[in-house]
């Protein structure tokens, strides 16, 4: 019997998890120290979140190939070729910073580290909804990423922290190797089990007619429908905001703290955005439950990480800061379960890893525009003044996501999957869905899902 006909919904689960937790333990090794890492071999501010911007432009540049390859190959290929990549421009990052590398070549090689974690968004994600979905989940989605959530803060304090205690006792390079050793590991895990559950790879025909046809339905089921395109839009904004404001906040805590060898207090920040997740994790379903709406819930986030972003620019204290960056890990940790069920309930199952791929891809673009942008803020202000400008962009949000409100999608209320589903398959019409699809496809409906995925990852 095949490993497809005995999953179970249980088993699914536990494939997700396991898979996010060893993408985050290997990712967060590094997020505590990525900036003073890339101080230290002779980088500016600018040029360090530059170099930031480039892994980002490599995500909007590979977001939408990759989804597709995704969505014709097969979300697990998807994956596996992640892992490979990615441990192979980690492991360059640590030679660049050995021979302190001019800037053209961390542009280069962060580009690379870019494409790698492409291969992740989008695919875990749409793998493990389409996975669900054939495997008779009849439970709601916000419980799964909510979990998702949870072992991901796990998995990113313990990272976090040792990626610090293990750069001060050996180097700023130790656990860039380790990280790429730990997504080697991730390629035979995930090479064993995970597979493609109720989602058939569309092999046959050109690749580049494939590309056309899964392009031209992201742009139709994604950017054409109103409530979506204010989703990606916020992203634009968002994105670059989120990624400086963490990154940012190594060197910003060792300023304030005192000691700019502290490393360990640099992994106090990526620790305490995991400890969040923990807790937003568990608590989304709960927060989405006092709203009616699941974008009441997201503006009332996005309000408060907006006051709360700028507070932590303003009030130039160490324990205060702290306690701010308890509180914005926090809000945006509750609200990204929230904003993943309202996004999956809207696009449609063929083109799903395509789609949050092109989401994801915007909230890369924000980070190639906003990271430069903020960084020379920093150079010239300080960190300080940054974040408040970074809380000025941020704002951007609060009316993108009251446009996607007004659209009044179904998504914003119903919670089940198979509700979920629906709405995926009919996002204008179901006569109009119909007709494209039988006319691209031949066939009858498909089974909507599709997630972060059999065949996902991020954060540099």
């Amino acid at each position: 019997m095949s490993a497809a006909r005995l999953a179970t919904p249980a088993s699914i689960q536990r494939t997700y998890l396991v898979l996010l937790l060893g993408n985050t333990l290997a990712a967060s090794l590094i997020w505590g120290i990525n900036t003073i890492f890339l101080l230290d071999a002779g980088l500016s501010n600018l040029e360090a979140f530059a170099a930031n911007a480039f892994f980002t432009a490599g995500m909007v540049i590979f977001e939408v190939p990759t989804g597709v390859v995704a969505d014709t190959a097969g979300r697990r290929v998807s994956y596996l070729l992640g892992t490979v990549t990615l441990a192979a421009s980690t492991l360059l990052y640590v030679l660049l910073w050995r021979i302190h590398a001019p800037f053209w070549q961390w542009a280069v090689v962060s580009v690379l580290i870019g494409l790698g974690f492409t291969f992740f968004s989008g695919a875990v994600e749409a793998w493990l909804v389409d996975a669900l979905k054939a495997t008779g989940f009849t439970g709601e989605l916000e419980a799964v990423f909510g979990r998702g959530q949870v072992v991901t803060g796990v998995a990113m304090l313990s990272g976090s922290v040792l990626g610090g205690l293990i750069a001060q006792e050996t180097s700023l390079g130790v656990p860039f190797v380790l990280r790429g050793l730990i997504l080697v590991v991730m390629f035979v895990v995930a090479f064993r089990l995970m597979h493609d559950v109720g989602f058939s790879p569309e092999k046959a025909g050109r690749v580049v007619t494939e590309v056309r046809k899964i392009a031209s339905a992201s742009i139709e089921y994604g950017l054409r429908v109103p409530s979506v395109r204010w989703l990606m839009i916020e992203s634009l904004f968002t994105g670059g905001v989120g990624i400086y404001g963490f990154y940012a906040l190594q060197p910003y805590l060792l300023q304030l703290y005192g000691d700019r060898r502290a490393y360990v207090i640099a992994g106090l920040a990526a620790a305490i955005v995991a400890g969040a997740q923990i807790i937003g994790g568990l608590a989304a379903p709960r927060i989405r439950r006092l709203f009616q709406r699941r974008t009441s819930a997201l503006i009332a986030t996005a309000t408060v990480g907006v006051v709360v972003l700028g507070l932590m620019g303003i009030i130039q204290s160490f324990w205060v800061v702290v306690g701010l960056v308890v509180v914005w890990s926090l809000i945006f940790a509750a609200s990204m379960p929230i904003r993943q069920t309202y996004m999956n309930g809207m696009i449609p199952s063929r083109q799903r890893a395509t789609i949050l791929s092109f989401d994801s891809l915007m909230g890369s673009a924000g980070g190639v525009w906003a990271q430069p942008l903020l960084g020379r803020v920093a150079d010239v202000w300080g960190y300080g003044p940054s974040y408040v400008v970074a809380a000025a962009i941020s704002a951007v949000a609060v009316p993108a996501l009251a446009l996607s409100r007004r659209q009044n999608a179904p998504a914003d209320t119903i919670q089940p999957i198979e509700a979920v589903a629906a709405q995926a398959n009919e996002p204008r019409t179901a006569r109009r869905w119909r007709t494209i699809h039988h006319r691209q496809r031949g066939m009858s409906l498909p089974r909507p899902g599709r997630s972060t995925g059999s065949s996902e990852g991020r954060a540099e």
